[in-house]
């Protein structure tokens, strides 16, 4: 489970509208008065460069293209500058240089955008990821930084910057977001630019290389319920993913969040990343405890791990760490349904999503969350979800089934009730893919049905 509400709430926009509206179940309002819209109106735009073309459209300070695999990479560093580490205080010199996206238009204005990249950063080596855009009434959002990332943590602590704001937009550790109050209004974000910095020790021939960046944009309608959609072509399906339990790891590793609950995107990520049948060495694993279970996991944790969150749960941290084994590509998006995840699953892609609940909404759970993550492995052929739910007891309790209607509901939801009965925001469908960089034919077609090219 990620931490509670401090993290950032999806769609925060008319919360204080719907708060003063809205009756709480205490007070016994129905929650059917907050029928959603149909999924299909719940617009998502993911947008990527990764090829040649996509790397030459952009404007290059510095960098170079490489391969086999396309990727930019620094060429001619533009200059030197200093980083302090904010998490360990140490000044160190780098060389670097500069890639800058094209402008991408929206189809729909957001309110909501995540962005994502697959790397590789050898040691002495880091990225930085920055997000501009321009609102719908024409004026401009500053440069942003979604994230200070290297794959080791030896150079620099991965962080995400907390405290930007230009008061219409902010940043909640990996998300940008137009504001509650600006949200009323209307305003969203028409258009956007990414902006790659890579960094490395002077003097060397170092380099990262990007191989992907990304951004989701979405504007989700608000929505305390959801329609339930009728099983697909998902239904009898079952993928072999394995399964870890985050619980058995609880109080280890308080440098990095303790285990247990805090370990649900890690241990989902290790999941899947298993799946396709990539894991971390015995050389890399030797600084975990010899006498720990699945230390795997403990290694997912430790280089997800984001200094400034302090936690394990930045979506964006997730996807690069599994971009870093060989032949993986990963990204976060939004589903807009389970037969959207069927069709995942029917290719052979397992889809890990993001969800908040009461203890009393999700049957066979047994736990309230205020953000959790699990791995849709399947379907029942009623067509309910089989999910590998890593708050469980052990490895063994890791599969579950739960009821379609309910998982569906309280994955695609913006708006719940707590135990309070106040209003608190759900992850809108969120969920990490991981796929190969050689994806079969069917792969291919099925990603390109949820808008993954």
């Amino acid at each position: 489970m990620t931490r509670p509400a401090q993290r950032r709430t999806v769609l925060t926009a008319a919360l204080a509208a719907a708060a003063a509206a809205a009756t709480s179940p205490a007070q016994g309002a129905p929650r059917a008065a907050h029928r959603a819209e149909d999924p299909d109106n719940a617009p998502v735009d993911y947008h990527s460069w990764t090829s040649y073309a996509g790397w030459c459209s952009g404007a290059a300070e510095g960098t170079r293209h490489t391969g086999p695999r396309h990727g930019i990479a620094i060429g001619t560093p533009t200059g030197i500058v200093d980083y302090t580490d904010p998490h360990t205080q140490l000044t160190a010199s780098w060389e670097r240089a500069r890639w800058t996206s094209p402008l991408r238009v929206l189809p729909r204005p957001a309110t909501e955008v995540v962005a994502t990249w697959n790397a590789d950063t050898p040691a002495g080596t880091w990225i930085q990821v920055e997000l501009t855009g321009t609102y719908t009434d024409g004026t401009s959002a500053p440069w942003y930084v979604m994230g200070r990332w290297a794959a080791g943590d030896c150079d620099i602590r991965r962080t995400s910057v907390d405290g930007q704001s230009d008061g219409r937009s902010s940043i909640a550790t990996d998300t940008f977001a137009i504001d509650a109050p600006v949200s009323a209004s209307g305003l969203r974000l028409a258009s956007y630019r990414l902006r790659l910095t890579l960094f490395r020790r002077p003097g060397t021939d170092l380099t990262p290389v990007v191989r992907r960046i990304g951004a989701m944009a979405s504007d989700i309608p608000d929505r305390f319920t959801v329609p339930a959609s009728m099983p697909g072509e998902g239904a009898g399906t079952e993928l072999p993913v394995p399964r870890y339990s985050q619980e058995i790891h609880k109080g280890q590793y308080p440098e990095y969040d303790n285990g247990g609950e805090a370990w649900c995107s890690p241990t989902s990520s290790q999941m899947v990343i298993e799946y396709w049948d990539r894991k971390p060495t015995a050389e890399q694993l030797a600084w975990v405890d010899p006498a720990s279970t699945d230390p795997q996991v403990a290694h997912a944790a430790r280089f997800t791990y984001d200094s400034q969150y302090q936690g394990c749960g930045n979506w964006s941290f997730n996807a690069a760490y599994a971009a870093t084994y060989p032949g993986l590509n990963a990204v976060v998006t939004r589903l807009r349904c389970l037969n959207d995840a069927e069709r995942l699953l029917r290719a052979g892609i397992p889809v890990m999503t993001s969800q908040s609940f009461l203890a009393t909404e999700l049957d066979g759970a047994g736990y309230g969350t205020s953000g959790h993550l699990m791995v849709i492995v399947g379907f029942t052929p009623e067509g309910d979800v089989i999910a590998n739910d890593p708050a469980s007891a052990d490895d063994s309790a890791v599969r579950r089934v739960y009821e379609r209607s309910q998982f569906e509901c309280l994955w695609l939801r913006t708006k719940r009730y707590d135990a309070a009965g106040r209003i608190r925001g759900g992850s809108g469908g969120i969920c990490y893919l991981y796929w190969p960089a050689r994806p079969s034919p069917g792969q291919r077609r099925a990603l390109a049905a949820v808008g993954i090219c």
